[in-house]
């Protein structure tokens, strides 16, 4: 690693800057690579600093002619040898590198959250005392390390604090900020849940136009490692995360149709999916009124008591309905006539309904049918195999112990549900009563009944407006709570809970909730600049951006420490600039030691 002199031209005038450089090696030999631009050097320069001063009003989202609230860092008061040019001699075979931490996850998650506005709105929702870290700072740490997939608050301030940019960022001290902090944090901001699920949706609005006509509704669990014995609510149940044997909490989260995370409940790990609406529809109402909205959500939510609830309420929706109502529109499913061509292989209609005031739309797809007709042949062969198998046995050897065959044979009944509907299996006894074989009967009349329904799916609703077409494509976005729910799981680790106590639990389900919104929320940003909606390819581009201390000895004893960021490649620079996105250019002097050494 090595100090390289470089200048350039503009207008007739001679710039000089130095750059840091390493040496790799490559496929093509070694070549040099540009860590980071460390300008001129001077202390006149070095302590302007003007690139890290505006960083405050970039993370703010304020423009260069609003004026200053304070300073990111350091006053101009404080800024050393102002308006001297100091040339000092450095020592570039001493040079050094020091505390390479990350910055662009943390710098890109921090502008999140204020563009968002959630520093405000906790500043006055949490007002500080004495304390040195305010609790709003203490809720941002904990979203942020949330948004980085931390696991856990003690993994917060035990190493990832240190290891990111932030204690440049927010100005506070690696040894200010314990887990005790974010522990007691927890508490402080949990009862603030409402107003900011309020606040974030006023912020959708204004950012992103978003209209709240429709709503999409679905439930998933989160599962507990421990007994979770101090929470109520912990208790074992349906586990979306196959994990039956942990206790567990349910979420029942609405998003808008981009997917937008606007509000959550938790509920009782065993409570049924069919249970939660009325609770949910209830919240809604409540805080944002009985204004025109539409509420979509999938058959395990369905029942006719839900339907008659909403409907009773005045309430619209769009929802799922089980595969046996199907048989109702067989007739409808086998005619030619009338279907709307949405896409190549799928096609939609309106079938009449007995009740006036609602309307069903069939849907059947090419290729869905395909992937349901191989998974059913798939287990029927399955199926068959493993009957015959018990057969062969019994030819074999005859058994008298009639029950443990039974037994054995409902086990491959049960293992294989759709296939078991279209095989009769009858034991074969001799005259003495034991076991001697199987009969094996296979239902063609059923199999050809049900492959009439491959494919088919039936969605029911009070809705008077749109097309068939129109509503499909409004019951198919309740994929975007799907897809929110696995980058809540996958991306920002909301299982599994750790917390035993059930205000701490709900304050983890809060923080992950935070976190989401700021996901969903750059994915609409970078829709918005035309680079897709994948956050998770963009923060691993991020993530390689780093922020580290240039450690430059002088000829009077003297070590300069120079804080940087590292110049992104030109992948990542172009990602950031469509996004708006700038970064500190000026490096920032941080420390002058002396240290005894001969030049």
């Amino acid at each position: 690693m090595f100090l390289r002199r470089r200048h350039k031209i503009v207008e007739g005038e001679r710039y000089e800057y130095w750059s840091l450089v390493e040496t790799v090696r490559t496929s093509r030999g070694p070549r040099h690579r540009t860590i980071a631009q460390l300008g001129k050097l001077l202390p006149e320069e070095i302590v302007t600093a003007e690139g890290w001063d505006s960083l405050d009003d970039v993370l703010s989202g304020r423009a260069k002619s609003c004026p200053r609230q304070g300073s990111l860092f350091e006053s101009r008061e404080e800024k050393v040898n102002e308006g001297r040019a100091l040339w000092k001699t450095i020592d570039v075979s001493r040079v050094r590198v020091e505390r390479v931490r990350e910055f662009g996850r943390s710098y890109v998650g921090l502008l999140l959250w204020r563009r968002l506005g959630l520093d405000k709105i906790l500043k006055d929702l949490v007002p500080g005392g004495k304390e040195s870290v305010g609790w709003d700072t203490t809720a941002c740490v904990l979203t942020l390390g949330r948004f980085s997939a931390v696991l856990s608050e003690l993994s917060i301030a035990e190493k990832w604090y240190n290891d990111t940019a932030l204690e440049d960022l927010l100005g506070i001290p690696v040894e200010s900020l314990n887990s005790n902090r974010l522990y007691r944090g927890l508490d402080h901001f949990l009862p603030h849940k409402d107003a900011l699920s309020n606040h974030l949706i006023r912020k959708y609005e204004d950012w992103f136009g978003v209209d709240f006509e429709f709503l999409l509704y679905d439930v998933t669990s989160t599962y507990f490692e421990g007994t979770g014995k101090r929470n109520d609510q912990a208790k074992r149940g349906y586990s979306r995360d196959s994990r039956p044997d942990c206790p567990q909490v349910c979420i029942g989260l609405v998003v808008s149709p981009e997917g937008l995370p606007l509000a959550y409940e938790v509920f009782d790990g065993n409570r049924a999916d069919v249970t939660t609406l009325n609770d949910i529809v209830t919240l809604m109402e409540s805080k944002y009124g009985k204004a025109k909205r539409v509420w979509v959500f999938d058959r395990g939510i369905t029942s006719e008591e839900n339907l008659k609830n909403l409907r009773e309420r005045g309430g619209k929706y769009i929802v799922g309905t089980p595969k046996s109502h199907l048989k109702r529109h067989e007739a409808a499913l086998l005619e030619e006539e009338n279907w709307e061509l949405i896409r190549d292989g799928l096609e939609v209609k309106l079938v009449e309904s007995p009740h006036r005031s609602e309307r069903f739309i069939l849907c059947r797809s090419t290729d869905r049918a395909e992937k349901e007709r191989a998974m059913l042949e798939q287990q029927m062969t399955r199926l068959k195999a493993e009957l015959e198998r018990i057969n062969q046995g019994l030819k074999k050897r005859p058994s008298i112990n009639t029950e443990k065959i039974e037994r054995r044979i409902g086990r491959w009944l049960g293992r294989y549900t759709a296939a078991e509907k279209l095989i009769t299996v009858t034991l074969i006894k001799n005259a003495d009563g034991a076991a001697v074989g199987l009969e094996i009967i296979e239902h063609t009349e059923k199999k050809d009944s049900v492959s009439r329904a491959y494919g088919a799916y039936l969605l029911r609703t009070n809705y008077s407006e749109g097309t068939a077409q129109e509503l499909w494509k409004w019951y198919i976005q309740l994929s975007q709570a799907e897809s929110a729910f696995r980058a809540a799981k996958s991306d920002l680790h909301l299982r599994p809970v750790f917390h035993q106590k059930t205000e701490r639990v709900n304050a983890h389900i809060l923080v992950c909730f935070l976190s989401l919104a700021l996901w969903r929320t750059l994915e609409m940003w970078m829709k918005s600049k035309g680079l897709g909606t994948c956050a998770r390819q963009f923060l691993q581009e991020c993530e390689r951006l780093q922020m580290m201390d240039v450690i430059l000895p002088t000829d009077s004893g003297i070590e300069l420490r120079i804080r940087v960021v590292a110049t992104p490649d030109s992948h990542l620079q172009i990602l950031l600039q469509r996004l708006g996105i700038k970064l500190p250019k000026t490096p920032k002097l941080i420390t002058q030691m002396v240290k005894p050494c001969n030049l």
